[in-house]
């Protein structure tokens, strides 16, 4: 068997609403979320492999943000990642070929913040590049960081992917 690289995307949501009486899980994007995620998957287009499978938090603005995208792509929306800690995202990454029925080359992941900046931070061999750098100042909406590894998505593991890009869009 070939080896093959693989790319992740973790993209944080675009910038969200605060609506009056809107529970947390189900606020809205605001107005600047809209075109913030339109221009993240503009970048994906253009900077990563066609994405071949998504994990989304079910959370509104984790939706929004996908729709906005325009990635078309196999989606599973996942409880668990709305609240989740680093290694329960890492846990559903490592379920991918059996969530998608195939191990997907680009996986894009939407999710919230700190479990972005760790899980990047933390699947990342190196800790001294720029972008870990930019990841460990700050992971704002609409930024995405970008790994890839040879490693299939079941056995992919802390330190092991090489964190390749980060971009926010805006």
């Amino acid at each position: 068997m070939e080896a093959r690289n693989r790319t992740l995307v973790l993209l944080r949501h675009a910038k969200s609403g605060y609506p009056d009486g809107v529970a947390d899980h189900d606020r809205p994007l605001a107005t600047r979320g809209v075109r913030e995620a339109a221009l993240a998957g503009d970048w994906i287009r253009a900077h990563v492999p066609p994405v071949d499978a998504v994990l989304c938090s079910t959370a509104r603005r984790t939706r929004e943000t996908l729709e906005r995208t325009g990635i078309e792509a196999p989606v599973h929306y996942v409880e668990r990642l709305y609240d989740a800690t680093p290694g329960l995202v890492l846990d559903e990454i490592n379920a991918a070929a059996d969530s998608f029925g195939a191990d997907p080359d680009t996986l894009l992941v939407v999710g919230h913040e700190p479990v972005m900046s760790a899980l990047a931070l933390g699947l990342a061999d190196r800790a001294d590049t720029a972008a870990a750098q930019q990841i460990a100042a700050k992971f704002p909406t609409s930024a995405m960081a970008v790994l890839r590894t040879a490693a299939p998505w079941a056995r992919l593991e802390l330190r092991g992917a090489q964190l390749v890009d980060f971009h926010t869009a805006r």
